[in-house]
């Protein structure tokens, strides 16, 4: 009956896995403004499990959340960042890489592929996989498959993965609600709890990575006119972004605006206030 049948219809849930250590990216994901679960995953990877859905308190689908804050995470970060997400009715990922186009791939609720084939070789050449046998790998997902669901596809993908170094914690399974992804990665020793410091303390926690050389990377040096360029064009480009997400009633590409705008300010700051060699 429909009261049974919602009950039963399986949770949404959502991680995203960064090719990075947590220490380099726990500055970026604070520029978030969402409360994270950040832990390693395998061999220069991490995984974040976000504390909150405000996919269910917002209007907005998960995978449209979860493609905006891969976006916002990879603008200013040297590591590609890989959303994965699910739903009632779907399951997909999220590729961004800096500012490039994102790239995704999903599959309805019955394991249907709904995406475009080209998008699992661009998908692969991003993250340096393997011509031949992982790309085959990825594109047998595109393929029909009556015994795998859209949550055994998104689990095929992560098993892909593994061979670049991913493990997830254990337990932390895709597929499963939000409230099971948080109890996991809680159990894990070396999970931290990731927000929002405050403008300030975002800006001293930036400037004190930088001379430890987790940010340099992604940050502007101080009195590099290349360096100023890069930030410049990073507030230039996160102005017009977020207003096209408010217009859009989008907190996703908001937070990629914001944090784009966050990225070339703090760049901009580091290099007025850094003494020049």
């Amino acid at each position: 009956m429909p009261p049974e049948t919602s009950r039963a219809a399986p949770a949404p849930g959502a991680l995203l896995l960064c090719r990075a250590e947590p220490e380099s990216v726990a500055p970026a994901a604070q520029l978030l403004r969402e409360p994270m679960l950040l832990s390693p995953a395998g061999e220069e990877w991490s995984v974040l499990v976000p504390e909150g859905t405000p996919w269910l308190r917002g209007g907005e689908p998960v995978d449209r959340v979860l493609t905006g804050w891969a976006t916002a995470l990879a603008v200013g970060a040297p590591w590609p960042v890989l959303a994965l997400w699910w739903d009632v009715d779907h399951s997909g990922c999220t590729l961004a890489s800096g500012f490039r186009r994102p790239v995704g791939y999903d599959w309805l609720a019955n394991g249907t592929p709904a995406g475009e084939d080209e998008a699992m070789r661009t998908f692969a050449a991003r993250l340096g996989l393997d011509p031949v046998l992982d790309v085959q790998a990825l594109e047998a997902l595109t393929k029909p498959d009556p015994v795998a669901d859209a949550r055994a596809r998104v689990r095929g993908l992560l098993a892909v993965l593994t061979r670049a170094g991913v493990a997830l914690p254990a337990g932390l399974v895709p597929g499963e609600p939000a409230d099971r992804l948080r109890e996991a990665v809680r159990a894990h020793p070396e999970t931290r709890h990731v927000e929002w410091p405050g403008r300030r303390e975002a800006v001293r926690a930036g400037l004190v990575a930088v001379d430890r050389g987790r940010l340099r990377p992604w940050l502007p040096l101080s009195g590099d006119p290349r360096a100023r360029a890069l930030a410049l064009a990073q507030v230039a480009v996160g102005f017009p972004l977020a207003a096209w997400g408010v217009r859009r009633r989008s907190g996703g590409w908001i937070t990629a605006g914001a944090l784009l705008i966050t990225h070339g300010a703090l760049g901009l700051t580091y290099d007025l206030i850094r003494p020049r060699d």
